[in-house]
């Protein structure tokens, strides 16, 4: 028969319990959640704030999985008592709901400091999706102060500066995050976070909230100081929420009393999550939460079980700064240290030492190798013999490095690989043994990488330790059906066997075909162009219809022409070219595009000639809508016009564009400068993006904004306009050699890593070379299409189209 369990609070811990419970049978669920809504994942609001996710992507129990589990949900209704007695929960309709087992999951409650205005409209909390709505809300050039330096407090910093507003973040301790790290590491986040526009005060104490008609004006510290805000939040701990168990008589200290089996002074009543206290402890990461779910359902289900606290690791993503520290890395007299910093790369690692065991561990920049360091803590290994190279990691002990795959093979298989659901290498071992031969697979059964996501990288490891020649990573597929070879294999052959021509190639190498077909021809004559710009001669029937026309061919026939407009700016005489141009030729539609340019859509064939010329005639070149190269270079108005900018973003966008215009590149490429971290000019989704700071330029390549959305990874920070045109035009060659062709960037970095990238762009005999390289391919072929015809060329574009498969233009 049928049990009745009543769970009130909707929270991750609850979610996790109901999954488990769900699983074994034999209980009716009825949820109460204040939140109107259903279970997800809260860690993750942070991404839901930048912008980097929505809400609907971080939802775990939405109501049709509650719906299809029949599982009752009371969703924005708080209990408002519980008779012990009569075992009834009542809401807040006024109606008792009975219960055979009670589940306390009531989460915990922001601590608020009673500051004189603490009360004032636009006073917040971080806690909820209501927060984080409340945050998102504000509009870019808003001001927010955010009162508190720990991880939530510096994801609601992070979170809104990535939408444009001006943030300062005030804490009362010496260093950022004093409870994860140490004051190395702190500074090392304050100064990134203060590098990339966020404001930081460390030492600083709050005294009075500010307000104006009833709504937040100002943060004044102690000091006088006054920070004019629109909204203030505060993030500055949390408390067990015990309001509901204290009424009902059940044992409180700071949080709900629990045993080993999670049951409370009630033997019909157990508790949850951040609600709850066991042997004095109280717990606010995943990881508990997820343990204590596990055992209450063992506990329902009248098996033995039992909670214990385990030695848990944190490892954070704050705006894009890895960090990781697990155990006691506090100073004492009996521990040692052994630091290792390199402060051009921003790495920081301290392991803390007490007789020969490892006790705590500190890392910011590098936190790879944080998974075996929380393992030797756990375990209590001796590491005397391996002492000399332990800071290096798992891949530098026996002597010489190790592959990483070897690294990850050599993890006792109770190695910690997900922190957030407490799964070790055995587990997920064992899961790929089983059968989960992917990491979709391995995720459901284990649940491993399904929270933060930061484990992923070693579970795909693991799955290819563990499966050998059986793990179907996905194979590197043929340019084409006329070889075997990969794209990779031809741009190695190329230059190895200094093949200068198609012809060369096809015999050379063994094409099957004796003139290519139309999948390999534009790869390979890209190929030979980029490898060899003096020896070889670019083959315009082996381009995409697109570049033989020197416009975008549209759906009905016609073609679309659009002008380059250096870094989005004209003047009135284009402009009165391009109205021209579209008159005399009776063009449809004239759009603006979203690379600060004007579209000239609808436009014949056979006048697309005289239009280039007519247009020419204004100083107007070709913009390469249609090109594998440099499309636009978008960009604010920085100091020129803007009282935000730092630098002269349009300056700086105009000649990196007229310097990099015409270079043939593996796909198209789209830069932006932004004149300050507000980032009109959305730099960090380009291909290429520069954000201009007080100090200089901060580089970030790889980011894009189509089909796949992605943010640019920081290549380098640059004091002068100069430096950065180097690094640009550097990183624009190393692309140009080693990519595959029609690879964007962003897939390129992923395959090179972008460490190997930095290294390479970062040294300056390479970045000479790369940049020698560079200008050598742009004195051949730096021309305007439009204006280097002559009639033998114009025959050969616009005879009959070539079976080419055609690319959009922005």
């Amino acid at each position: 028969m049928s049990r009745h369990l009543v769970i009130v609070g909707g929270g991750m811990a609850a979610g996790r319990l109901i999954d488990h419970v769900l699983a074994e049978g034999g209980w009716t669920v009825t949820l109460f959640n204040a939140e109107p809504r259903g279970t997800y994942n809260r860690i993750m609001l942070s991404p839901v704030l930048s912008g980097d996710k929505t809400y609907e992507d971080i939802v775990t129990h939405d109501d049709d999985f509650y719906r299809q589990a029949g599982v009752t949900c009371r969703f924005g209704e708080r209990v408002t008592a519980i008779d012990r007695a009569a075992k009834t929960v009542t809401g807040e309709d006024g109606v008792p709901v009975a219960y055979d087992k009670l589940v306390l999951a009531t989460g915990s409650d922001p601590f608020m400091i009673p500051l004189p205005g603490h009360d004032l409209d636009g006073v917040i909390a971080y806690r909820d999706l209501e927060d984080t709505r409340r945050m998102m809300g504000l509009g870019e050039g808003s001001r927010a102060v955010v009162i508190g330096g720990g991880l939530l407090g510096l994801e609601a910093a992070a979170g809104m500066h990535a939408r444009g507003v001006d943030v300062t973040v005030v804490h009362l301790m010496g260093h950022l995050m004093e409870r994860q790290l140490d004051e190395a590491a702190g500074y090392l986040l304050r100064r990134e976070l203060v590098s990339r526009g966020i404001k930081v005060l460390c030492s600083s104490n709050s005294k009075e909230i500010v307000g104006r008609d009833g709504r937040v004006a100002a943060l004044r510290l102690e000091d006088g100081t006054e920070l004019p805000c629109d909204l203030l939040v505060m993030a500055v701990g949390i408390r067990p929420s015990v309001a509901l168990a204290r009424a009902a008589g059940l044992a409180v200290g700071r949080g709900i009393h629990v045993d080993d089996q999670m049951v409370t002074s009630d033997p019909d009543v157990l508790a949850v999550g951040e609600c709850v206290e066991h042997d004095g402890q109280l717990f606010g990461l995943v990881a508990p939460l997820y343990d204590q779910a596990k055992v209450a359902a063992e506990t329902l289900a009248g098996r033995d079980a039992a909670f214990a606290n385990r030695e848990t690791a944190t490892k954070l993503k704050v705006t894009g700064c890895d960090l990781f520290s697990a155990g006691d890395f506090a100073e004492g007299e009996d521990r040692e240290d052994i630091v290792f910093r390199d402060p051009a790369r921003g790495v920081y690692k301290r392991l803390v030492l007490q007789g020969e065991r490892l006790i705590g561990a500190v890392m910011y920049g590098d936190t790879a190798d944080g998974s075996w360091f929380h393992g030797l803590i756990k375990d209590g290994t001796d590491v005397s013999e391996m002492r000399e190279t332990l800071i290096f990691g798992p891949a530098f002990q026996g002597g010489e490095p190790l592959d990483p795959m070897a690294a990850v093979a050599a993890l006792p298989a109770d190695a910690e690989i997900c922190g957030c659901n407490g799964v070790c290498k055995g587990q997920i071992t064992e899961a790929i043994l089983g059968g989960a031969q992917d990491l979709g697979a391995v995720r459901t059964v284990t649940k491993a990488s399904s929270s933060c996501g930061t484990c992923t990288g070693l579970v795909e490891q693991l799955l290819s330790v563990t499966l050998g020649d059986e793990y179907e990573a996905p194979a590197a597929q043929p340019v084409c059906g006329c070889t075997d070879l990969t794209h990779e294999d031809v741009r190695r052959l190329i230059k190895a066997q200094e093949l200068q021509s198609q012809q060369a190639v096809w015999q050379e190498l063994g094409w099957t075909t004796p003139n290519g077909c139309h999948v390999c021809r534009p790869a390979v004559n890209y190929y030979l162009l980029a490898d060899w710009p003096v020896e070889y001669q670019d083959d315009p029937q082996s381009r995409f219809v697109n570049e033989r026309k020197h416009a975008n061919i549209q759906k009905d026939g016609t073609f679309s022409v659009v002008p380059r407009m250096w870094g989005g700016v004209t003047t009135a005489a284009e402009l009165r070219a391009i109205a021209d141009a579209a008159d005399k030729y009776n063009v449809p539609t004239v759009k603006v595009t979203g690379g600060q340019r004007i579209d000239l859509l609808g436009v014949r064939g056979e006048d697309l000639p005289a239009m280039w010329a007519d247009l020419g005639r204004a100083g107007l070149v070709s913009g390469h809508a249609y090109a594998k190269g440099l499309r636009t270079v978008k960009t604010c108005v920085g100091t020129d016009h803007c009282r935000f900018g730092t630098q002269d973003s349009t300056g700086l966008g105009i000649k990196l564009e007229k310097r990099l215009w015409g270079s043939w590149t593996p796909h198209k490429v789209k830069m932006a400068v932004s004149g300050c971290p507000r980032n009109c000019a959305e730099a960090t989704c380009k291909d290429l993006g520069i954000v201009c700071v007080d100090s200089g330029y901060e580089i970030g390549v790889g980011g894009a904004a189509g089909m796949d959305l992605k943010e640019i990874q920081p290549l380098v920070k640059v004091a002068t306009e100069a430096e950065a045109m180097d690094h640009v035009v550097a990183f624009v060659q190393l692309y140009r050699e080693n990519a595959k062709y029609l690879d964007r960037p962003y897939k390129w970095i992923a395959k090179v890593g972008m460490d190997w990238v930095r290294e390479r762009v970062g040294d300056p005999q390479e970045r000479a070379r790369l940049i020698a390289a560079f200008d050598l391919s742009q004195s051949i072929y730096q021309k305007d299409p439009w204006a280097e015809r002559t009639e033998d060329e114009e025959a050969r574009q616009f005879g009959p189209l070539a079976d080419l498969t055609l690319e959009a233009a922005e």
